[in-house]
C-alpha cells in the first residue's frame, strides 16, 4: 500500500536530475553560497553552495561549482559562513490555533493565578459588555505558588468572577485539555452543581459539589453556549498570522494535528488565490460518519504546487498529563483516585482505524498515558494484521509516557512516535509528582529507547501548547535540561544530528514526503532554513540564542531576520 506520493516523488526527483543545466543565460532563480550547508543526505552530507530554479534544487557543491548558475536574474545570498539546513518541518502543531493565539490573552508566562486574573481585568476594562474574554497558556504546575482556594492545585473562580461579572471568561489550559471559566460563562452555559460529568470529561468541584470553574477534557465542551458570545476573527487573517509566525521561526512545512473540512476548504481557496506559501500536511478530525462521507472527496497529495496534502486522520484516545487526563495503567501519584480519562469511545477509535485503512489514510492517534499508548498499539496491530503487509506509517501523537513492555512495539510495528522535545523539559519538573520516579525513568520521553527499537521519531512543538519556535525544542532534545537546571534522565538525549533529522527527514518520512523534502538533494523542493549559529557544533548552552536568518520556500525567500 505504497503512497502515490512515493511514485510521483520519484518521477519528480529523476526529472530534476536530468533537467539541471540552467536557464537561457545559465542562471538559477536563487543561489546560496559561502555557507555550511548541511544536507541531511548521507551521500553528500555537506556543501557550501546551492542553486534552485522553479522551486527545486538544481545543483549542490562548492562555491566554484555553483558559480555557473548565477545569471542576470539570479538572487544570490552570501551566507557568510552561516548554517543552512533543510527547511524545518513542524511535526505536530495546530495551525489555526497558532494564528488565534496571537489574538487572545497569552497566559504562558504568568507566574501565578493572580497574574492571570490581572491580565483578564485589563482586558475587561477595554471590552464591550457581554463579549467573551478568551486566553490560553495557563498551567497550574508551573506557577510559583498555589492559589489560596484550590482543588488539585486548580483555582476557584471567585477572583475571576469578581473582576468580570458581566463578561464571560474562558481560559484554556496550556495543553488544550482543560478550561477555566468564570461565573458568567458557567451561567450562560447552564452549568450548576447538578450538571453531570460528560463521558471522557470532568467538572472539577469543591467539597460541597459546586463547580470551581475548572473543566477537564470533554467537559470543556459544556461551555459552548458561552463561547457563542465571542467575536470571531476573519479565518483568513488567522491563517496568515499563523504563516507569518511559522516563517519567522524557520518553519517551511507544518503538520497540522486536527483539521476540519471547513479549514481544508479555507486553505484550498487561499492557495488558489496565492495567499498561502507554507506547506501544510493536514490530519482530519471528524466523526466516523463524516469521515465515511468525505474521505475520498478530500484526499489530495501535493495540491497547489505541493502546498497542501490531506491523507491523514486524527483521533484523541486520552488527554494530557498536566490536567490529569492522560490515560494510565496505574493511578496518578498526586491524584490516587484517578488513572486519567479515555476521551474518545473505544468503538469510535476502532471504527476510525477501519475507515483509515479502507480509504488509504494515515491514522494518527493522540496518546499520552501508558494505557492510552498500549490501547492504541493494540488497535494498530490488529488493523495491520487484518490488512496484511503494507507501508502504513500510522503514528502515535505525543507517546509521552510508555510502559517498558510497549517500547519495542513501535519499532516492530513501524509505528511513528510524533513527539515534542520541548514537552520533556517543560513538563519535566513536575513529572515525578504525577507519575513517580520509576515510571518517569522507564517510560517518559524515552527517545533513545524508541530509536533503538527502530522507531523513527518526528519532532515538533504542539503549538500553541508550546511556542512554535523549533530552537527550544531542538535544545530540549539534545540537552533535556529543564528550567531549574536539572537534566531529565540524560541517557535519553538525542545527538545533535538525530535531533536535526527529527525536524527534517524524519518529519518528511512521517508524512510520506521524504522523496520530496526533508533533505537537500537535486530534484527536491528548495526549502531551506538558514540559522545564525551552527547548532551542530556550538557550545550546548548557546543553542537557545540561535535565530533564523532566512526562511526559504520553493527557492523564494519568505522571511529575513537579524542575528543576535
Amino acid at each position: 500500500m505504497r503512497s502515490t506520493l512515493h511514485r510521483a516523488g520519484l518521477a519528480v526527483l529523476l526529472a530534476g536530475v536530468t533537467a539541471c543545466g540552467g536557464s537561457e543565460d545559465g542562471g538559477a532563480d536563487l543561489v546560496l553560497r559561502g555557507g555550511k550547508i548541511v544536507t541531511v543526505d548521507e551521500a553528500n552530507p555537506e556543501v557550501s553552495a546551492l542553486a534552485a530554479r522553479d522551486g527545486r534544487i538544481v545543483a549542490l557543491g562548492s562555491d566554484a561549482d555553483i558559480a555557473s548558475y548565477i545569471g542576470s536574474n539570479t538572487e544570490v545570498i552570501d551566507l557568510d559562513g552561516a548554517l543552512a539546513v533543510p527547511g524545518l518541518i513542524e511535526g505536530h502543531a495546530h495551525y489555526m490555533g497558532v494564528g488565534r493565539g496571537t489574538l487572545q490573552l497569552n497566559l504562558m508566562d504568568v507566574a501565578n493565578w493572580d497574574e492571570a486574573v490581572d491580565m483578564v481585568a485589563a482586558a475587561v476594562a477595554s471590552a464591550e459588555e457581554g463579549v467573551l474574554i478568551s486566553g490560553r497558556g495557563w498551567h497550574q504546575e508551573k506557577w510559583d505558588r498555589r492559589p489560596e482556594q484550590s482543588v488539585d492545585g486548580l483555582p476557584h473562580h471567585d477572583a475571576l468572577s469578581a473582576i468580570s461579572p458581566d463578561n464571560p471568561v474562558i481560559l484554556t489550559h496550556a495543553s488544550g485539555h482543560a478550561t477555566f471559566a468564570n461565573a458568567r460563562a458557567m451561567e450562560l452555559s447552564g452549568i450548576t452543581a447538578d450538571t453531570e460529568d460528560p463521558d471522557g470529561g470532568e467538572i472539577v468541584r469543591d467539597a460541597e459539589g459546586n463547580p470551581i470553574g475548572a473543566f477537564r477534557e470533554t467537559a470543556s465542551g459544556l461551555l459552548s453556549p458561552a463561547r457563542a458570545n465571542s467575536i470571531d476573527p476573519d479565518p483568513r487573517r488567522v491563517a496568515l498570522l499563523a504563516q507569518e509566525e511559522a516563517f519567522s521561526k524557520g518553519i517551511t512545512s507544518f503538520q497540522d494535528a486536527g483539521s476540519s473540512w471547513g479549514t481544508v476548504d479555507l486553505w484550498t481557496s487561499m492557495i488558489d488565490g496565492g495567499e498561502l506559501d507554507i506547506r501544510i500536511y493536514a490530519m482530519i478530525r471528524a466523526t466516523p460518519e463524516a469521515l465515511a462521507r468525505n474521505l475520498d472527496a478530500y484526499r489530495v497529495v501535493g495540491y497547489g504546487d505541493d502546498r497542501l496534502t490531506v491523507r491523514a486522520i486524527k483521533v484523541s484516545i486520552d488527554g494530557a498529563l498536566g490536567s490529569h487526563g492522560a490515560w494510565l495503567l496505574e493511578p496518578y501519584e498526586d491524584l490516587p483516585s484517578s488513572a486519567g480519562l479515555n476521551t474518545t469511545p473505544m468503538d469510535v477509535v476502532v471504527e476510525t482505524a477501519r475507515l483509515a485503512m479502507e480509504h488509504d489514510y494515515q491514522y494518527n492517534v493522540h496518546a499520552i498515558g501508558d494505557r492510552g499508548n498500549r490501547e492504541t498499539l493494540d488497535i494498530f496491530e490488529a488493523a495491520y494484521d487484518a490488512a496484511g503487509e503494507g507501508d502504513y506509517r500510522w503514528r502515535i501523537e505525543h507517546a509521552q509516557h510508555l510502559h517498558p513492555d510497549d517500547i519495542p512495539r513501535f519499532g516492530a510495528l513501524g509505528v511513528i512516535p510524533a513527539m515534542q522535545g520541548v514537552h520533556a523539559t517543560s513538563d519535566g519538573p513536575w513529572l515525578e509528582a504525577k507519575l513517580g520516579s520509576q515510571r518517569v525513568e522507564e517510560g517518559a520521553y524515552v527517545w533513545q529507547s524508541l530509536m533503538q527499537s527502530g522507531a523513527v521519531i518526528v519532532n515538533g512543538t504542539d503549538a500553541p501548547v508550546e511556542n512554535l519556535d523549533p530552537i527550544p525544542s531542538y535544545y530540549a532534545s539534545v540537552s533535556r535540561r529543564m528550567g531549574n537546571g536539572d537534566v531529565l534522565y540524560p541517557e535519553q538525549r538525542m545527538s545533535r544530528m538525530e535531533a536535526l533529522r527529527s525536524y527534517t527527514i524524519n518529519a518528511a518520512y512521517g508524512a510520506f514526503e521524504e522523496e520530496l523534502k526533508g533533505s537537500l538533494e537535486i530534484g527536491k523542493l528548495a526549502d531551506v532554513t538558514v540559522l545564525s549559529q551552527d547548532i551542530l557544533t556550538i557550545d550546548e548552552d548557546l543553542i537557545p540564542e540561535t535565530q533564523v536568518r532566512y526562511t526559504i520556500v520553493g527557492g523564494r525567500v519568505v522571511y529575513t531576520g537579524e542575528s543576535r
